[in-house]
């Protein structure tokens, strides 16, 4: 599967709460940062993903792939709506190795800004 591929997984998989999916694609010893600066191991991660987002929306705006090797670096950015209706930005880096041949996120760190508060109406 192409790195590109994994990384739209992964953001599916954050968006419906798909734990399952990151129990396969995580390595064992996967830590992931998150927005409040938190450190989550991979158990952790999976308990949280399984609770589903805590956004209404998002949407991705870019996606760059670097490759070394049997390790890549995938940064993203997009446009979030919380739950709230507070709107903002989103920027995101994910780590992976070659793992048996698959691709495997290592490491992840979200980062967001947020701007402001939309009527719902």
């Amino acid at each position: 599967m192409t790195l590109s591929r994994v990384n739209a997984e992964y953001v599916q998989a954050f968006l419906h709460a798909d734990a399952d999916w990151y129990r396969e694609h995580l390595a064992d010893d996967f830590v992931c940062i998150e927005v409040n600066g938190s450190v989550l191991d991979k158990e952790q991660f999976l308990r949280r993903a399984a609770e589903g987002p805590s956004l209404t929306d998002y949407r991705l705006e870019a996606v760059a792939i670097r490759i070394y090797g049997e390790v890549a670096l995938v940064h993203g950015q997009g446009w979030i709506r919380r739950h709230d209706a507070t709107t903002g930005e989103s920027r995101y880096t994910t780590i992976y190795r070659k793992i048996g041949g698959e691709w495997k996120a290592i490491a992840a760190q979200v980062t967001r800004k947020l701007s402001r508060k939309e009527s719902l109406l």
